[in-house]
């Protein structure tokens, strides 16, 4: 899988994908293989965001091409262009309805298109191309997930929070990090929700992981500082469930894939 993996992605099937960034490769384990049991290469280099549909269609951020995203269809030997943003994309996603997001982080803005047209055209619909710390501007976001009411998280990293953008609204509530009353945040980078609507964060920067429940937000993993013990990360980037509910994160500088049996605090405490 390379040196410091940003993206991973685990589907329905239980199929792990992870990005390999120096050889521009997407390695694929399935069936809990432990050794890959698929390679694509698309010659994607520094891919830092992809996302794998229901369908196994593959969308990935291609860097090496201009700033442009590709989409790899199952058993095909060759990707097509379907979307040039003009800025790093350091957080895909395609919702329910065929709509493809991407986390402009230098634009400090989330861009959308709808995949079922050729037009290469997208929308704005979260921030305003400006950095700032208001409730409709966004500083250097990175992951994104929406839902399925089309409701639209984004990680909001230099800003230390996690913003919710209703479907249709331009100004977001902050649900978790600064300028909310729950559980702080420094630089987060990866955000998934699980099927019961809570939210998990790979805060990067504390090198743990954060999740909800009941009882709100609290640290699972990495209260120990950063590092490269069982029970550490460092600057985690990306996260995502398998079917068991194992969660896996991909754990940037340690240059490996982490699973976590989330039976526990595995953090000992909350702050």
């Amino acid at each position: 899988m390379g040196s410091t993996p940003f993206s991973l992605f685990i589907n329905r099937n239980n199929t792990i994908y992870v990005a390999n960034r120096e050889k521009g490769l997407i390695q694929i384990w399935q069936n809990s293989s432990v050794n890959p049991t698929k390679t694509i290469n698309g010659s994607w280099l520094n891919v830092y965001s992809f996302f794998v549909t229901t369908n196994e269609e593959i969308y990935v951020y291609n860097y090496n091409a201009g700033y442009r995203i590709d989409k790899w269809t199952k058993n095909e030997n060759t990707s097509i262009s379907v979307l040039s943003v003009g800025s790093d994309c350091y957080g895909l996603f395609v919702d329910i309805n065929d709509n493809l997001y991407c986390s402009m982080r230098d634009l400090h803005q989330v861009v959308a298109k709808y995949l079922n047209t050729d037009v290469n055209t997208f929308t704005v619909v979260a921030g305003t191309g400006y950095e700032g710390s208001t409730s409709h501007t966004l500083k250097y976001p990175r992951g994104i997930f929406v839902d399925t009411n089309l409701d639209l998280y984004v990680a909001d990293a230099n800003n230390n929070r996690i913003q919710l953008f209703r479907r249709g609204e331009s100004n977001a509530t902050t649900v978790v990090g600064t300028g909310s009353s729950t559980i702080s945040l420094y630089v987060p980078s990866g955000i998934i929700l699980d099927a019961d609507k809570y939210l998990y964060i790979a805060d990067a920067y504390n090198s743990r992981i954060v999740g909800q429940g009941p009882n709100g937000f609290r640290c699972l993993v990495g209260d120990n500082g950063y590092g490269s013990a069982s029970n550490q990360l460092s600057f985690p980037r990306s996260l995502s469930f398998d079917i068991y509910g194992n969660l896996f994160v991909a754990d940037e500088s340690n240059h490996r894939i982490q699973k976590f049996v989330l039976s526990s605090n595995f953090c000992g405490k909350n702050r």
